[in-house]
């Protein structure tokens, strides 16, 4: 890793500081930029994100996605963590600190709101940051691209119905302008574009040219990350200041499901014998969420000013800096992760042949 890598986690924390310091130095531009959304999706985010995964998408050959039926034990235990164990284990998370341990800490008519706005944080998997995290850990990409559209494939079935039934509603309004501009906007038109710059790269100076755009465009990715996060804190300064005691306690649950459901789904890949570099994106798919639904449905559910709305804005917060620890405790305990994988495909396969 190069040395800006290396001290990843300190720019990251000047870059939380000096959002909020310009965000509350200077709101004008930030309130134009936070004001520049279609369909609740932030464009300027969006651009962003485009920058941080265009060049993790250029490793990625099409024609060898056929491979990814090998994985299927990462794709089963990534697919069971997101859709069979996190809403839940959240929603139960919730109620304890939430609807118990914190609850006096709390104005109390915003209590069934904070929850509501943490269940729908938990009902949808991240989307494109999860090429992100996947490329800091070396993932397989063709796994990590299969799994994301696996996942936008059973969030159009499963999102409404999940939250629903967590909050006890007989129906839900679910933003699908939202939810089709961002999978649009994230994946479709970030993978188009990756594939014709690596067709056109590979046609005139074949893997050597290809390899060369791709160290160059490294530090475009991490640059871009950190510009999201000046932004991102820029935008809610106000909200952190103004509430700090509410944001530091609704963050603890959210923590809390983000170390469970990462530790779950890297404990599973290990027990099945999955490779590292499939677990250790499954992993980090299986904590990660989609926040720009997340938000845009607690707007539509209920309102702007709603617990719901700020409980999910909490979730965009703690999204990067958290999820790039777990992102370090995977790349820390691949050594412990490998022995135990071995193992366990071994046995596997021995007791296959019995």
């Amino acid at each position: 890793m190069s040395v800006f890598e290396r001290f990843l986690t300190l720019w990251v924390a000047l870059c939380i500081v000096a959002g909020i310091v310009l965000g509350e130095a200077v709101p004008g531009p930030f309130h134009a930029l936070g004001a520049a959304t279609v369909a609740q999706v932030n464009l300027p985010v969006a651009v962003l994100v485009w920058l941080m995964i265009v060049p993790m998408l250029l490793k990625i050959d099409l024609g060898a996605l056929g491979q990814v039926r090998r994985h299927w034990r990462g794709m089963a235990a990534t697919v069971g963590v997101n859709w069979l164990v996190k809403p839940f284990s959240m929603a139960l998370l919730g109620w304890l600190f939430i609807g118990h341990l914190f609850r006096p800490l709390l104005p109390a008519a915003q209590i069934d709101g904070y929850m509501a706005g943490l269940i729908l944080l938990a009902a949808a998997p991240c989307t494109a940051m999860v090429f992100v995290w996947s490329n800091l850990v070396d993932g397989e990409p063709h796994f990590t691209l299969s799994q994301v559209a696996l996942n936008d494939t059973i969030m159009v079935v499963a999102f409404a119905p999940i939250v629903a039934l967590l909050l006890g509603l007989s129906s839900i309004t679910v933003p699908w302008n939202t939810l089709l501009l961002s999978v649009v906007l994230y994946i479709v038109v970030p993978v188009t574009v990756a594939q014709l710059w690596r067709r056109s790269l590979l046609a005139r100076g074949g893997r050597a040219a290809l390899d060369r755009t791709l160290h160059m465009l490294a530090p475009l990715s991490l640059s871009a990350l950190l510009l999201t996060l000046v932004l991102l804190f820029g935008l809610q300064g106000e909200q952190i200041t103004r509430q700090p005691e509410v944001i530091a306690l609704l963050a603890v649950p959210i923590l809390v499901q983000v170390y469970f459901n990462a530790a779950l789904a890297y404990w599973l890949n290990r027990q099945l014998g999955t490779e590292w570099c499939v677990a250790g994106p499954s992993a980090l798919i299986g904590a990660s969420n989609f926040f720009e639904l997340a938000v845009a449905t607690a707007i539509a559910l209920f309102g702007f000013q709603s617990g719901a709305a700020l409980a999910t804005v909490v979730g965009v917060l703690v999204e990067v800096p958290v999820m790039l620890s777990v992102v370090h405790l995977v790349r820390r305990t691949r050594p412990w992760y490998e022995r135990g994988a071995r193992g366990n495909h071994a046995g596997a396969a021995s007791a296959l042949r019995y």
